[in-house]
């Protein structure tokens, strides 16, 4: 078989004639001496690495999920061409599992004197900062039988922001929104302050709503309408303790709450109303305040991108207090936590009247499909168990509920999924209903 390229070019140098062979080291270095001399003229015909001028240009922030190109400039400014490979190394929740090894390599020629770009495409697989690590260059000889390594240190931070899952349902929760608002010709009764219209009396309106002056000068029974109210406050309470780091199904149930508070956030800043952020476990995480209605969903989606669960018990004292100090006026306060029995009963409900006594509280919790799937299970043995183990957790969800609820607060439970949705309507409702 006839080589060719490098592979006969080895060959050539390390032949020699028969005979020649000598005993020990001396006949090492008669037989390898061409090829070693080969290596060291490739090796200085290299480009300097050190020398070389990088340079970072790209994308800085990006919802999870999407991709990221970054582009690497390298300038060569040595008096050789520079023929190299390059590994742009980033952590390994840059990129999708198995595909680091393709994205992050490439190969590199440059001119010298001149410059080229290459373009490094990240897939993040988690939320948070991904800061680059460094860049290393291995520039090769002419002959590509040696080479000089080097790194470089070339700083880029890119913002991996929450993916905000639930905007789909946007559209639909803000139609519902212009029913009340009574920007469409569907008329739906709230109990805010700040009145309509007068239309008249159906079966099922309250009574109380009947203006009865209005029916005198009429021939029919007349009812007010109100307009739910505007530039209402709300408070959105994360709970960054232990139980939001459970993972249900791919993610943890802080992503879940994240989720539904940006949509809820969406649809409350489109009512008009003022929202506020408050990530708490043991001390603040997270505190975004007084933004205007163009800067609320960009700031919260910010501050929530480096959020991470911590693994010990929040204090639900100091969360109340926190957020009694963040919320100086009435407010809706929205507290995404969990319905374990344990937390609520011994940390969320002795604090619980502070809240209730000034606010109006909504209970947010992310229900976990599989111990649903469990209750369902039949056909085994096995399976009768699991559906004993799951049914005495829902009852023991719902028991937890129930106690919130008689404390009057409104409580959503619910699956990642279903919980945006579910979450909205519940503002809806209040809304309609003048609780705001």
């Amino acid at each position: 078989m006839a080589l060719t390229g490098r592979t006969a070019l080895i060959a050539a140098l390390g032949s020699v004639p028969v005979g020649v062979w000598a005993p020990g080291w001396a006949g090492v270095l008669a037989v390898n001496a061409p090829l070693a001399v080969a290596c060291a003229c490739d090796y200085a015909l290299a480009a300097p690495v050190r020398r070389l001028l990088l340079e970072r240009s790209g994308d800085t922030s990006a919802r999870l999920g999407e991709t990221v190109d970054l582009t690497l400039t390298v300038t060569n400014p040595s008096g050789r061409p520079l023929r190299a490979r390059l590994r742009d190394a980033w952590p390994p929740s840059s990129w999708l599992p198995g595909t680091e090894t393709e994205a992050s390599r490439h190969r590199l020629a440059v001119p010298s004197g001149e410059r080229r770009r290459v373009v490094t495409r990240l897939r993040p697989t988690r939320r948070g900062d991904r800061s680059a690590d460094r860049v290393t260059i291995r520039s090769y000889g002419p002959l590509g039988l040696a080479a000089r390594q080097g790194t470089h240190r070339v700083p880029w931070t890119v913002r991996v922001l929450p993916p905000f899952t639930s905007r789909k349902h946007l559209p639909s929760k803000l139609s519902r929104l212009r029913e009340l608002d009574g920007r469409t010709s569907v008329l739906t009764r709230g109990q805010g302050t700040e009145f309509d219209s007068l239309r008249e009396y159906v079966p099922g309106d309250d009574t109380r709503s009947i203006d009865w002056r209005a029916t005198a000068r009429t021939s029919a029974v007349a009812v007010r309408t109100w307009r739910p109210e505007r530039d209402r406050h709300i408070l959105l309470v994360l709970d960054t303790g232990r139980t939001s780091a459970g993972r249900v199904g791919d993610a943890p149930r802080l992503d879940a709450s994240m989720d539904a508070a940006l949509l809820l956030a969406a649809l409350a800043s489109r009512a008009g109303d003022r929202v506020d952020l408050l990530a708490y476990d043991r001390r603040v995480r997270a505190l975004v305040q007084g933004r205007t209605a163009r800067d609320m969903l960009p700031s919260l989606v910010d501050a929530m991108a480096t959020l991470e669960p911590e693994l010990l018990e929040t204090d639900a004292r100091g969360l109340t207090a926190a957020a009694l100090r963040t919320a100086s006026r009435r407010s809706l306060v929205v507290l995404f936590t969990t319905l374990d029995a344990a937390p609520v009963e011994e940390g969320l409900l002795p604090v619980l009247a502070r809240l209730t006594r000034r606010h109006t509280v909504l209970v947010a919790a992310v229900a976990d499909p599989f111990v649903a799937r469990m209750a369902a299970s039949r056909g085994s043995t096995e399976a009768v168990y699991e559906a004993a183990a799951g049914a005495r957790a829902e009852a023991e969800r719902h028991r937890t509920a129930e106690r919130l609820r008689r404390h009057g607060v409104v409580v959503v439970d619910a699956t990642p999924d279903r919980l945006p949705p579910a979450l909205a309507d519940a503002y809806l409702e209040l809304k309609a209903a003048g609780r705001l």
